[in-house]
This record gives structure tokens, sequence and C-alpha cells, in this order.
């Protein structure tokens, strides 16, 4: 009988073991890949989606996100697009370019996965820096007429923006290409007479911008009075973010910066419930999220109106994930206008 009893259990066990094991694996299965792109190592893209996806990552089961840096946004939004990546690092700039055929997407191709706008994580603020021994020489962009200029990494969308304000301006500089890390050498030997500086959130600078300001003797060169009134006449605002924000001496105790607005994407390969848990996740998790990357402090403050504000600034030019519609219509900060622009 004791025989028979211990035997039993002993199969009880295994079956409960079998079946433990059983649903291991189909957790295993339930959970969603997802190799999310971004921009490269030193960017303020990879950093903040490095801060978002371990938060993500621990307290979502159903999903595991991979950080994927590219060259930058742009190689992400084509290689979502061709079916490469399962998220993508996308900006208002780089969505009306497409849906205008314009800039650097001329003849783009939609691809394998349809782009759409799921979550806007803050704005880019940018700005232009110059040798501080020039900088009393200077007055407004426009002075920088005729001279080599590096606006960022030519795919980047902190270059798209940048320039589309400074041609508003008609500035006439000359783009120079470089690498980030010898931006800061190359205004100090004269190789180029301006840099792009920018910061995230109004809080932030971007790592290789950073470097450049704490090692070389840089100063912002802001837009005159009267080149900011011409930005604004054409839908172009201007932030003024104090000095302290840079952690070095920029010549100028606040300096005046074009904003523009980011968001990590996913399209109609994640589904409508996961995209609102993502969502909701975030919004739970906000201050740790934020004290892991200050960038994102935007977000702290008002992660709904970020939400609002990105499809704003994107008009229809792109469709919008049915989770982050039901995300704001739970509060109440849907606009009916909308509905037809929810991706199907």
């Amino acid at each position: 009988m004791k025989h028979h009893l211990t035997t039993a259990i002993a199969g009880l066990l295994a079956a409960g073991a079998v079946a433990i094991a059983g649903a291991g694996a189909a957790n295993a299965q339930d959970t969603q890949e997802i190799r999310w792109a971004t921009s490269s190592v030193d960017s303020a893209g990879h950093r903040a989606l490095v801060s978002l996806s371990q938060v993500l990552n621990r307290e979502m089961d159903e999903i595991s996100i991979t950080v994927m840096p590219t060259p930058g946004a742009a190689a992400s939004v084509r290689g979502f697009a061709a079916g490469q990546f399962d998220g993508y690092y996308g900006a208002d700039v780089a969505f009306v370019e497409i849906a205008n055929d314009t800039g650097r997407y001329v003849g783009f191709e939609q691809g394998e996965n349809e782009l759409v706008q799921s979550f806007w994580a803050y704005t880019l603020e940018m700005g232009l820096g110059v040798r501080a021994a020039d900088a009393e020489g200077m007055d407004g962009w426009r002075s920088l007429s005729g001279r080599p200029v590096f606006t960022s990494p030519a795919p980047w969308d902190t270059r798209a923006a940048l320039e589309r304000a400074m041609n508003i301006l008609e500035v006439g500089h000359n783009y120079v290409e470089l690498d980030t890390g010898l931006s800061g050498q190359s205004v100090q030997d004269g190789t180029i007479d301006a840099m792009s500086i920018y910061t995230t959130g109004e809080t932030s600078p971007a790592p290789w911008v950073q470097e450049a300001l704490l090692t070389t003797d840089i100063h912002a060169l802001n837009p005159s009075d009267e080149e900011i009134q011409m930005l604004e006449a054409e839908g172009i605002s201007v932030v003024r973010v104090p000095a302290s924000a840079f952690d070095a001496d920029i010549g100028v105790e606040e300096a005046v910066l074009v904003p523009f607005y980011y968001g990590f994407h996913v399209g109609m390969n994640v589904d409508e419930d996961v995209v609102y848990r993502m969502l909701e996740t975030l919004e739970a998790n906000i201050d740790e999220i934020v004290q892991s990357d200050p960038g994102l402090s935007q977000l702290q403050e008002d992660l709904v109106g970020m939400q609002v504000r990105g499809i704003e600034s994107v008009g229809d030019a792109a469709p919008i994930h049915p989770g982050l519609a039901r995300f704001l219509r739970d509060r109440d900060a849907w606009n009916d206008d909308w509905d037809d622009r929810v991706a199907g």
C-alpha cells in the first residue's frame, strides 16, 4: 500500500511539474518580442528608450523589448517600414516629410509596416553654438550666412528640424557632415563655425552635445528678435532654456531654441490592449523613469498633454494607434475631430 501511495504521489508531482513547465512554455510563447529601433548610443533617443524599456520589461510580462541602436531616427523609420524592426523612433518632422514626399523621404514607400503614432515622449529643442571668441560679433542665425555649419548628422531629425527653421530665415549656410564626437574639436579648430546644440524636454542636452560644451569654449548663438518674429509667423515657436540646463558656460542666460516632437512608436503589429497597457505602465511609473532620464521630465509634468500636443503637431500626416486613442478617451483628452484618423 505504501509503495502504491508513494508511486501515486510521485505521479502527481510529475504531472504537476509537466503542467508548470507547460504553463511556462505557454507564457514564453505569449511574450511578444519587440525589437525597438532608436538612434545611436550617444544620442538622447537611445538614452530615453533604455529608461522606458527597463520599466516596461519589468512591469509587463506580455512584451520583451530589445533596444536597437541605428545611425539615426530616419534609419529606424525606414527599418520599421521594411519589417526589420517592431518599433521605431519618429518625429513630427519625419511624418510630415513622408506625407508630403519631401526632404529625406522623397520616394519613400511604407513597405511591410504602416507608420502609426503611438507614444509621444518629449520635445527636442534645437539651437546653434559658435566659438566663444566669435559670438559677440554675431547678431542672430543669419550671421552664419555662407559659413560651414554642422547641424547634426545628415539623416537625423534634429538636422531636419533645425534646417527647416534656418531655411525659413534664409541663413544660406554650408552644411558640413561630421562624426558627432568630433563636433566640439571641429568648432575649436575652425573646420566649422557653428554646430547644433539641443536639449531634451528643455532639461537635458544630448550626451554628445554636452561633451562638446564641456571640452570646447562654445557659446549659444540665439536668433535675433526679428528672426524670432519671422519663425513665429511661419508657425515655428521658440522656447527659452536656462543656461543651467547645459551644465556649461554658454555665454548667455538662456538659449533660444526651436522645439519639435519626438516619440517612440509601434504600429498595428502591436495590438490595442498592449499599447494601452504600455501607456498605463509608463504613466504609473513616470517618477522612476524621469529619475533615470531627466530628459523625459515633460511626461512627469503632463504625460497626457504631451500625447495631445504630439498628435496636433503631426496633423493628418500619420494615423493614430487605437491603443493611444483609447488611452486619451479614458482621460477625457480625445478630440472627436481625430476619429477618422485612428488606424484600422
